[in-house]
């Protein structure tokens, strides 16, 4: 919960520069995206869940911490703006084993590798080049050095429904890690 006030104060810093052309992340949906699957049937999300489930026992609760800000591609020319996570070894092995699930039912790996982080806003292709320099600056400016520590102690399959006000996320299976109870 402190986590997520911080990174709604953060997102109310970025929306106070009053740039239009970004869509800005609402606090209760940011999350760590571990696999985006695309348009997938109910056959094959059956099949996944079922692999994920045998899988989720064989990993521990872990720890993570939310630290730093940055862009994709880069601050310069942002497109996603981000926190990022201080992954550790144990994040890397449950994306692995989910990206593994997901190539099972036929949904390609991803060919870029896993840079964990937390999505706060992306940016429209109508951005101005005043609005691209405002923002890029306020990201160099702007500081997200620690915003504290997680525990990850499950993931859930979600589904993602594109609206204009924004997305809107279904849970559809859920899968607690060893030992864990949520």
């Amino acid at each position: 919960p402190e986590i997520r006030l911080q990174l709604g104060q953060l997102i109310q810093k970025f929306k106070s520069l009053r740039i239009d052309a970004v869509r800005w992340v609402a606090v209760e949906n940011i999350h760590l995206t571990l696999k985006f699957l695309g348009d997938t049937n109910r056959t094959d999300l059956d099949k996944l869940s079922k692999i994920l489930l045998s899988r989720s026992g064989e990993f521990s609760p872990f720890t993570f911490q939310v630290s730093g800000m940055g862009a994709f591609p880069n601050n310069r020319k942002p497109r996603v703006v981000w926190v990022g996570l201080q992954a550790p070894a144990a994040l890397h092995e449950l994306q692995g084993a989910v990206e593994n699930a997901a190539s099972q039912i036929g949904i390609p790996v991803e060919e870029r590798g896993f840079s964990p982080h937390l999505t706060l806003g992306r940016v429209r292709n109508d951005v101005t080049p005043a609005d691209l320099q405002t923002l890029s600056s306020a990201l160099t400016s702007m500081q997200a050095s620690d915003l504290g520590f997680m525990v990850a102690a499950s993931f859930t399959l979600f589904r993602s429904d594109l609206r204009p006000q924004g997305a809107l996320y279904t849970p559809l299976a859920h899968f607690p890690l060893a030992g864990s109870d949520k």
